[in-house]
């Protein structure tokens, strides 16, 4: 079994809430280090300011750290092993587009006042040290399904299967990196008027599961489209299963016409999430992506890594 610590982690592993925001931030310029050094460090504090107002609300904030400012912000500490920018993946319809982020704020409550004080009283301690790439407000909506009407995360590890499929080990990487979480974001849009031309049969089939109680469909032939489900099912060469943790979210605004998806992964193997993305947009086999992409576009793409606790107290030094 892997040998992996638990008490200074992140809260990556948190239970999904009601509410979330997701931050993305470039860091200005080399001058803006210091600020954002000891801003980091007292995340642990803000979020006590915070969530002593509801010890109930489930309050928590993940950090992750991008591979062009690791180096600089953590005073050259050993880079995780598989951390590097976002790889865009082009198919022969549809691309996963690499977009700009040194900084990931996961924020998650059950109140949706919580998420705004802590994000209120982050910014003010950041100042003119970030700019804002994206600013995504998050909802579960109804048992936990997105806006294309299908439960989300059913295939997220349960019980100890959660930290052996997110937290990375010490078998893995150097000791720095041990307790921490590769993360990938994605920001989706849905064509919500073409989605709703389909038949709920033909949406199984794309999805994979039945819509009103999210049963598991038989895959297809070999050779054949696959579904989402499928296509999302990641083996490694003996045949083995990995897992990522989804905290996805729906997002949007019914008066704007804006309706999407927040994927949000975490995976104590960053390939994993890479080969599922690959296998979506170029197809399994190539040429044969998943259908859901004729309905839902990627506007963001981005890594980060959740180190341990430990290294984000030792940035205040």
């Amino acid at each position: 079994m892997s040998s992996i610590m638990t008490e200074c982690t992140q809260p990556a592993t948190a239970p999904l809430t009601r509410h979330a925001t997701f931050l993305v931030l470039t860091v200005t310029s080399p001058s803006a280090i210091p600020t954002i050094r000891s801003t980091l460090a007292s995340v642990p504090s803000i979020s006590k300011n915070v969530s002593f107002r509801d010890a109930d609300a489930k309050f928590t904030c993940t950090v992750g750290i991008g591979a062009s400012i690791w180096d600089a912000l953590t005073s050259n500490l050993p880079r995780p092993k598989e951390l590097h920018p976002f790889r865009e993946v082009k198919g022969a319809k549809y691309s996963a587009i690499s977009t700009p982020g040194d900084l990931l704020f996961h924020i998650r409550s059950e109140r949706r006042d919580l998420c705004f004080e802590f994000e209120r009283q982050l910014m003010d301690s950041l100042g003119d040290a970030v700019h804002l790439e994206d600013e995504t407000i998050g909802f579960r909506y109804f048992d936990t399904r997105d806006l294309l009407g299908f439960v989300d995360g059913t295939a997220n590890p349960v019980g100890p299967s959660v930290p052996l499929s997110v937290l990375v080990a010490a078998e893995d990487d150097h000791p720095h990196a041990q307790g921490g979480s590769y993360v990938v974001i994605q920001k989706y849009v849905h064509d919500m008027a073409g989605w709703k031309s389909l038949e709920s049969e033909q949406q199984e089939q794309i999805i994979g599961r039945t819509k009103p109680d999210n049963m598991e469909l038989d895959d297809v032939e070999d050779g054949k489209q696959a579904s989402h489900k499928t296509l999302s099912t990641i083996e490694d060469e003996d045949g083995n299963e990995h897992d990522i943790l989804r905290d996805n979210m729906p997002f949007g605004s019914p008066a704007s016409g804006e309706y999407g998806t927040y994927f949000i992964g975490y995976t104590r193997r960053l390939w994993v999430i890479e080969k599922m993305i690959e296998r979506m947009f170029v197809g399994h086999p190539s040429g044969l992506h998943d259908r859901l992409l004729d309905y839902s576009r990627p506007l963001t793409g981005c890594v980060f890594f959740a180190p341990s606790a430990d290294v984000l107290d030792g940035l205040g030094g």
